[in-house]
């Protein structure tokens, strides 16, 4: 079976999909952008995932395949990530400049978030753990399923 389309979401509130049997393809966070891919339910069974050019990624809850009661819904395994929480908006430019720098993917979140403060989240490296130490920046280190992939924004020099 060829997935060429998202029919929805198990997260959002108006989705059409009652409760009933869900297979789960689980991903790691890094493939949620892939268009193209095979991937295998926690069933069994295979599927082809075929995006067109500009779909939106794939995110967790994301239903593949839905027929009588049954649904294949992407599962994201927990990621390793560094949960950044500067204490000032001057601690937090600071950061945010310097590991942009870097070109590091990151996410932001703020106090309605599940993380309930106004964080940055990327994937755990070495050397920021070490700039972070460095500069006294609070921060932790969690494994956190992250609902949508980590993307560079496009800029240009």
């Amino acid at each position: 079976m060829i997935v060429t389309s998202i029919l929805g979401n198990i997260h959002d509130e108006d989705h059409p999909f009652p409760a009933g049997h869900r297979e789960k393809v689980t991903l790691p966070v890094a493939d949620l952008a892939k268009r193209i891919q095979r991937v295998t339910s926690d069933h069994g069974r295979e599927l082809g995932i075929r995006l067109p050019a500009g779909s939106p990624d794939l995110r967790d809850g994301d239903v593949l395949f839905a027929e009588e009661g049954n649904a294949v819904v992407v599962a994201v395994e927990a990621s390793d990530v560094l949960v950044i929480a500067p204490r000032s908006i001057g601690e937090a430019l600071f950061t945010a400049h310097s590991l942009g720098n870097r070109h590091l993917q990151a996410q932001f979140f703020g106090p309605d978030s599940d993380y309930a403060a106004d964080v940055m989240v990327c994937q755990y490296d070495h050397t920021v753990e070490d700039f972070l130490n460095h500069h006294h920046v609070p921060y932790s280190r969690q494994e956190r399923v992250m609902a949508v992939a980590f993307r560079h924004a496009e800029h240009t020099h």
